[in-house]
Order: structure tokens, then sequence, then C-alpha cells
């Protein structure tokens, strides 16, 4: 945990241009327009990476944990400045992320008018880990299915 709280809004800030600069050299990647998408912590860069540049057209975020907080630098506070398309899935019961947060989470989405998707997926936070005992199959099996629409919504076409 200690390297979770090390990672301060101040270090994305500063590392995620080279992080998506990195992935804009890559042969295989046409164009300026990007997908991303996290999981657990990785669910708040990818929010904050869309929040950050205007060529993330696609983030997933899966059982993100934080996405809403009552501080300054909350990452939901960062979609009021991206134009991407969103698809989260949740876990239920998920501490880190209650019912108020989802439900805020959403409002945040649809008030800076972006296209989304927020569900609420059956298992645990970390549904996706075919090797712990987290695995929920149904769940992994929802969020592939959700990121692999958002991705050709977004992103086939470009």
């Amino acid at each position: 945990m200690e390297r979770v709280k090390g990672l301060t809004t101040g270090l994305l800030a500063r590392d995620l241009p080279a992080y998506l600069s990195a992935l804009r050299s890559r042969p295989e990647t046409a164009g300026e327009d990007l997908g991303v998408t996290g999981y657990c912590m990785g669910a708040r860069i990818a929010v904050r990476a869309a929040g950050t540049d205007p060529g993330v057209v696609a983030v997933g975020g899966w059982y993100g944990g934080g996405l809403v907080s009552d501080g300054p630098d909350s990452p939901h506070l960062a979609l009021s400045t991206a134009r991407a398309a969103f698809a989260f899935g949740h876990a239920s019961g998920d501490r880190s992320m209650p019912p108020a947060a989802v439900a805020a989470l959403g409002a945040a989405m649809s008030e800076a008018g972006l296209t989304a998707v927020n569900e609420v997926f059956p298992g645990p936070h970390g549904y996706s880990m075919a090797d712990t005992s987290m695995y929920d199959e149904e769940s992994t099996e929802r969020h592939f299915e959700s990121l692999r629409t958002l991705l050709g919504s977004t992103l086939a076409t470009r």
C-alpha cells in the first residue's frame, strides 16, 4: 500500500504524458487516439489519462477503487475535461467503491455529457484475477464483453 499511496496526482500529471507518448510511438498504434484500461488503482490512472489527454477516447475501469472522493484531486473531477467513452465494471460490495460513489461517478459522467456504462458486477474486488480466491467467472466474462464493445465502438472505426 505504500507504493499505492505514493502515486500522487502530481506524479501522474508529470508521468502520464510520457506514458501516452510512448504508446503513440509504437508502430502498431495508428493515429493519435488511444484506449486505456485499468484494474483497481489502474482505473484511477486511466480516468486521469482521459482528463489529461483529449486523444484518450476510450477508458475501461474494472473494480476501480477510490474513483470518487471528497478531495480536490478526486479522479472523478477529471471527467469534466475528458472526451472519452467510458465503461466501468465495479465489484459488488467493494468497500473502495460503495454504491454512493458508483452513483456519484455516474452522475459526473452524465453531467459531463460522456458516453458511459457504469455497472456493478457480482463478485469481489479483483474478480478478474483467475489465480486468486476473488475470481468470479461471470464478472470476468462480463468485463471482457464490455471492454470489447467499448474498444470496438471507439477505436475500430478510426
